[in-house]
């Protein structure tokens, strides 16, 4: 069947389940017993309750409908960039909730849960090899916890030498959250610009670093989708000064099996198991993101540490040095048995070929779109493409114009206005796990939409229209939220 792009979007008006409700409807039925009927104790009995009656029908469809009005992966593409947000493989949520795993109470014993901690184990032996790291700690809840760790090694590390340093470098192609994470930790973000070319050159480190910065903290590849071609020389005059190099993982998505950041200069850095490992991703949490490291930092890991001695394993928080706990138990541990099903299913062939598609991918995406939107960077990109608004604002369209505009063609906006350093960014991210016919489809979405910018620019800006809600006040909405439905 033709797709017309014609668009379309599901309109309902659900009311409250307490407006549905009707006297005498019910939502079971009781089986049929010769036992007769027994008076509760009245002080069993609630009074209180303000339920509505209501069929099995009427609930089903009720939530069905409030389902529907979300988007997530298994209803489109959703080209989050520098978010990943990719299928979540169904085998993987399916293993993690057998009930061994789902029952088992995180005050057990060690010797009652040594499936758990053996896949826990096993796991993080996995993203060494994978990393190229020598030690890992499952401790951190998201990515910006791994990054907190990150930094809080680097403070100890130097804490540890008596050596005083209160600067770290951040490229101004970094993930927002770095500067904060140093800021945590006392360190100072000294910003580094990147060169015209989208990456960074080792004569901007070298004029920076000195003995009273920690290190660097580098995302690659870097916010604009580009690998960080001299990462080996920048490690090497960040050493020199006896600083650490962060690498912020959550583009590893981009590079599994090709490139092992531990190998050319790394010495701390942090996963997203919730992006680069296919598991479930936003809401809040649960995330996971493991903080990886070379050797001469493994004693400041975070505890409690998994430790294998023979087949027993167990969890110790002997670790003199350690930076201690970052939450008081292993509740994710759900997202990391995800991951770690995901490795295994995929196999290390399967890991390098899935960071291929998704290079292929968005350079697809690059290749599609780069005659229709501007393209401030017009080199080979790696998990990621970035336009910017150059060419919209002559015809009187925003970034947010366009981004409301896909949502009325059932194509999630992707990460708009960031980077910082490209005005008016449309970051696009389809990542391995799209078709050619989706990508197909998105890249004519977005031609179209470029189509009514010229006949018809009202529009985009009263997009999005099809949708349940619509034009937000997004000013309003930041600074006063209403989380009540309201």
């Amino acid at each position: 069947m033709t797709d017309k792009l014609t668009p379309n979007g599901i309109v309902q008006d659900e009311p409250l389940l307490w407006e549905k409700g009707r006297k005498g409807k019910t939502g079971f039925s009781m089986p049929r017993t010769e036992i007769g009927p027994s008076d509760l104790d009245s002080n069993l009995i609630r009074k209180d309750l303000d339920l509505p009656d209501l069929s099995e029908v009427d609930v089903i469809r009720h939530y069905t409908r409030l389902s529907q009005w979300n988007f997530a992966l298994d209803a489109g593409s959703y080209p989050l960039g520098s978010c990943t947000m990719k299928y979540n493989p169904k085998i993987n949520d399916k293993l993690a909730g057998l009930a061994g795993f789902t029952e088992s109470h995180p005050l057990l014993r060690s010797n009652q849960t040594q499936g758990i901690l053996r896949i826990m184990y096993e796991l993080e032996q996995l993203l060494c090899e994978i990393t190229g790291m020598e030690a890992v700690s499952l401790q951190p809840a998201a990515g910006a916890h791994g990054e907190l760790a990150g930094m809080l090694i680097f403070s100890a590390y130097h804490r540890n030498k008596n050596s005083k340093r209160n600067k770290i470098l951040i490229p101004d192609t970094a993930h927002g959250t770095n500067p904060a994470s140093a800021a945590l930790c006392g360190f100072k973000s000294v910003p580094i610009r990147s060169g015209d070319d989208g990456i960074l050159h080792p004569e901007q480190v070298r004029e920076l670093m000195d003995e009273e910065t920690a290190g660097i903290m580098i995302t690659n590849p870097n916010t604009l989708g580009l690998f960080e071609e001299n990462i080996e020389e920048i490690a090497r005059i960040v050493h020199e000064k006896d600083g650490l190099v962060y690498a912020d993982g959550a583009n590893m998505n981009a590079i599994m099996g090709i490139v092992k950041p531990g190998q050319i200069g790394v010495d701390v850095m942090h996963l997203n198991l919730h992006k680069t490992f296919s598991t479930p991703h936003g809401g809040g949490g649960p995330g996971a993101g493991p903080v990886c490291v070379k050797s001469q930092l493994e004693p400041f890991l975070p505890v409690p540490r998994i430790r294998k001695d023979d087949d027993t394993y167990s969890l110790e928080s002997d670790y003199s040095l350690s930076i201690g706990k970052l939450h008081a138990f292993f509740g994710n541990v759900g997202v990391l048995i995800r991951a770690y099903a995901y490795i295994m299913t995929m196999s290390s062939e399967g890991l390098k070929k899935a960071s291929q598609l998704a290079v292929l991918n968005a350079n697809y995406i690059k290749a599609g779109l780069q005659e229709t939107y501007y393209l401030p960077f017009d080199k080979t990109c790696m998990h990621e493409c970035v336009f910017s608004d150059k060419d919209l604002k002559e015809k009187g369209i925003t970034t947010l114009d366009v981004a409301k505009r896909l949502m009325d063609y059932g194509v999630h906006p992707p990460t708009i206005y960031f980077p910082l350093i490209v005005n008016g960014a449309l970051m696009i991210e389809p990542t391995e796990t799209e078709s050619k016919e989706d990508l197909d489809r998105m890249i004519a979405v977005f031609k179209k939409i470029a189509e009514e910018e010229s006949a018809d620019p009202e529009l985009l800006h009263s997009a999005p229209r099809n949708c349940k809600r619509k034009r937000l006040d997004e000013v309003t909405a930041a600074r006063k939220p209403c989380l009540t439905g309201c």
